[in-house]
């Protein structure tokens, strides 16, 4: 038996010498390395650059999945935050390429930097970077928010940290008002979110939106109770073509429903709109950049009944039937609210997310009026006396003069050698005279002037009076030790009864004056400076308190887009700004 056993060995060790002789199987041959000509390549999947963590928790993790590639042989990959390393690979698998994951569960609040180095035989190495943070949990910051999505990578709703759901592939910006990033639609994708705990009889949405009119309708915001049924909840959505895009809002109120037809947006300017919608039992408005541009009446408080989620950027499941499917614009720093804003609140909102930068050299103050009497260049509010309102303006709204009514703004940081005012108003020429911009010291007695209450010899006063039904306009100015008059006589005359809106602007220099209506020089004249002593606080929409000893009281004209300058303008600046404004 074992003589056998040998033999059957022998016999097969034949049979694969006769196979290599038969050249069953290849020889191996040596490959060359070669030479090793660059350095290392690197990628960081995740977490994305600008990337933000917003969990409660004090201390959280973050994911960290990278490519680490060589042409020849990785020596050595280095994982650091902070410059602390946290992970470090010497020993592959693949000799030219490491591909990980890694979680670092020690993140806490505020901004880090991760980088991820990876190094080569020969020595050359590569890094690649990416800055995250860690935010704290967010706490509202107007009254009545009850939602707040930023979109700063993710779909996280900070006040109650929930995710909205996704459907199909919606994506992000990679720009924003905000954070660096904003919700970019696509075909056939949008998200949702469970709306139960937001619903109330009043109800408000702010967001910044960057039209795309492509498809020529969509929908924005949507929520109701089953489809082709709009007496629940409510539809934004937007209508047009390439040149302009309508946005529009219905809301179901139970038995009915109420349509606003919304306003335009200019579908080719490629800017960021502030939008917002407000909805009480009585009307709905909406509004951009803070100006209202409708206002419809409800019969009835909006009807939730049956809305259980609402959709965001598409009509969704409710709102699809006229074709209002995914919008592909871009959405970013939505917030809800469980009270109607004012137009205030609103250009507070807008001011805290894209704060005004002054448009023109030397712009030290700008009031648009907007819902506010607030400076947009200090946001700081004006302080009213009695009981200024506001009208449709030039754009968008203006202030409007009451009796016994105007504002005040200390001066602190327009006072100067130089100084122009420029502004529009819509004349009422009731009264027949009256004080529009005024800026003097409190009344003292002078000997020079026994019989006067006012001390002209100190700051400026704007005013008007009649000229044979006309409206006179003057500028007198305070050197200190006497007063110029600027009195361009009829040259200076507006008729009040064509209801236009004229332009109107002074500039002071440090010897010389010009007032101008429409652009136009109507007097000027050299003087000897202005003298500012003692003027604290300017008037607008009337000469009180320190201009009414002649009766220029409460202006009952309209003002719109105030600005003021540290410098003495040029015509040809006045000018602009008219153009600008036109």
């Amino acid at each position: 038996m074992k003589t056998l056993n040998k033999i059957i060995v022998f016999a097969l060790a034949l049979i694969v010498l006769g196979a290599c002789d038969q050249n069953y199987i290849d020889d191996l041959s040596k490959v060359e390395v070669g030479s090793d000509e660059t350095a290392p390549a690197v990628t960081i999947n995740s977490p994305a650059d600008g990337y933000q963590i917003k969990v409660p928790e004090a201390v959280a993790p973050v994911t960290i999945s990278f490519e680490a590639t060589d042409d020849i042989e990785l020596s050595t990959v280095s994982v650091k935050i902070n410059g602390t390393e946290i992970q470090s690979y010497t020993d592959f698998k693949d000799y030219r390429r490491l591909v990980d994951e890694l979680v670092y569960d020690n993140v806490t609040n505020g901004a880090h930097v991760l980088e991820i180095t990876a190094t080569d035989l020969d020595g050359k190495s590569t890094t690649a970077s990416i800055n995250f943070e860690k935010v704290s949990p967010y706490t509202p910051k107007y009254a009545g928010e009850t939602f707040y999505m930023p979109f700063d990578g993710d779909y996280m709703e900070l006040i109650s940290f929930q995710t909205a759901a996704e459907v199909g592939n919606p994506g992000f910006a990679g720009e924003g008002v905000l954070g660096g990033n904003a919700y970019q639609g696509a075909t056939d994708s949008y998200i949702t979110f469970p709306f139960e705990d937001l619903k109330s009889d009043e109800f408000s949405a702010t967001f910044w939106y960057k039209v795309d009119p492509s498809p020529d309708r969509a929908g924005i915001l949507s929520i109701g109770a089953e489809p082709e049924n709009r007496q629940q909840g409510f539809r934004l959505f937007r209508e047009g073509g390439a040149e302009s895009q309508q946005l529009k809002l219905n809301v179901g109120t139970g038995s009915g429903e109420s349509w606003n037809d919304g306003g335009v947006l200019d579908a080719t300017a490629g800017e960021w709109v502030h939008v917002t919608i407000t909805i009480t039992p009585t009307e709905n408005v909406m509004y951009f950049d803070g100006v209202p541009v409708r206002t419809s009446a409800m019969e009835a408080p909006v009807d939730w009944t049956g809305c259980d989620d609402i959709t965001i950027g598409a009509g969704g499941e409710t709102f699809s039937y006229w074709n209002h499917l995914s919008d592909l614009s871009f959405i970013d720093e939505l917030r809800f609210y469980n009270r109607a804003l004012s137009g205030s609140e609103i250009q507070q909102i807008i001011f805290d997310d894209m704060p005004y930068e002054p448009k023109y050299d030397g712009e030290v103050f700008y009031m648009p009026f907007e819902g506010s009497n607030k400076d947009l260049v200090s946001d700081t509010e004006a302080t009213e006396v009695g009981s200024p309102g506001f009208a449709e303006g030039k754009v968008g709204q203006a202030y409007a003069g009451a009796e016994e009514s105007y504002l005040t703004f200390p001066t602190d940081d327009f006072l100067g050698d130089e100084f122009s005012a420029v502004f529009w108003m819509k004349i009422n020429a009731e009264p027949n005279r009256a004080g529009i911009l005024a800026a003097g010291p409190e009344d003292t007695d002078h000997a020079e002037y026994p019989e006067k209450q006012n001390d002209r010899t100190k700051g400026f006063r704007f005013f008007r009076e009649d000229a044979a039904g006309n409206q006179r306009f003057k500028l007198n100015v305070g050197t200190g030790d006497g007063e110029s008059w600027f009195d361009g006589g009829e040259n200076a005359d507006v008729d009040p009864s064509t209801g236009e809106w004229v332009h109107f602007a002074f500039s002071i220099a440090a010897d010389h004056s010009t007032v101008y209506i429409d652009g136009e020089v109507v007097s000027e004249g050299d003087f000897g400076g202005i003298d500012w002593t003692g003027c604290d606080i300017l008037s607008i929409g009337s000469g009180a308190p320190r201009f009414s000893e002649w009766g220029h009281l409460s202006d009952l004209s309209l003002m719109d887009e105030l600005r003021l300058f540290n410098k003495a303008l040029s015509q040809t600046e006045i000018q602009a700004i008219i153009d600008a404004e036109n």
